[in-house]
């Protein structure tokens, strides 16, 4: 890319490395089209020019890194940078996207674009960047397995709402010890599991697969509860009372 041609020290910064990582964004930030770039602190001055957000950023070598030929800030440290513009909820479905990795039972094995770990170390780095607060409180919520932000945004309204956090990344194994489900969310304790119903939802050939998982969650003594994107609406989102409902049906009493 141009911007970072032009100088050595230019890298790609906040949302449009975000986008390059392919980071889910809410649409305000989406939308802003300009071009967000950096040059390191020891700079004098942040980049100038047309249609550009100029950066000066305290950046460690690992926090730099190649992208299909252009120089961007790393996977972390891009969603350490984005802490200063998102909600935490926002940060949280970003950090989701970047950890998330699958598995070989799962039927589409995934590996995550960067670790816990090296979210980690690039807050430590930074303790007193704008956006921290947010960043460690968002930072404790993460989870591995987590495939999209409507996913993330069930999880945390259930965890905002005091009951238990459903686990991610969970295998289901049938009688013979094979993995038969992959839920969205599961209460192991209680046998059941969450299955969010995106769009990818409304064709043919996902309807007799929706069916078939229905069976074989039958079929093993589970329960699979479908949560649509109305669920998630509102400041006091469905989702809470169904799964408060399905929780106290077996046995489970608020502290």
């Amino acid at each position: 890319m141009a911007y970072t041609e032009a100088n050595p020290t230019h890298v790609l910064s906040h949302g449009t490395a975000a986008r390059l990582w392919g980071i889910p964004l809410p649409y305000r930030v989406q939308e802003d089209w300009r071009i967000h770039l950096a040059n390191p602190s020891s700079s004098s001055w942040a980049p100038r020019r047309v249609n550009v957000v100029g950066h000066r950023l305290a950046l460690a070598t690992e926090e730099i890194l190649t992208l299909d030929g252009v120089r961007l800030t790393s996977p972390a440290r891009t969603w350490l940078d984005l802490a200063a513009c998102l909600s935490l909820n926002e940060l949280v479905a970003a950090g989701d996207h970047l950890i998330c990795s699958h598995g070989a039972d799962f039927p589409v094995p995934r590996t995550a674009i960067c670790s816990i770990d090296e979210l980690v170390a690039t807050l430590a780095r930074h303790p007193g960047m704008r956006g921290m607060r947010i960043a460690r409180a968002a930072l404790s919520l993460v989870r591995v397995g987590v495939d999209s932000p409507p996913e993330t945004m069930m999880r945390l309204a259930l965890i905002e709402a005091g009951l238990p956090e459903p686990e991610t990344n969970v295998v289901v194994k049938d009688e013979y010890g094979q993995a038969a489900l992959w839920p969205d969310g599961a209460y192991r304790q209680y046998r059941f599991s969450l299955q969010y119903d995106g769009n990818h939802h409304d064709g043919r050939d996902q309807y007799q697969s929706d069916i078939r998982r229905l069976e074989i969650t039958k079929r093993l003594g589970w329960e699979e509860i479908r949560i649509s994107r109305d669920d998630l609406r509102g400041e006091h989102p469905q989702v809470v009372r169904k799964i408060t409902a399905a929780l106290r049906s077996r046995g489970w009493k608020p502290q």
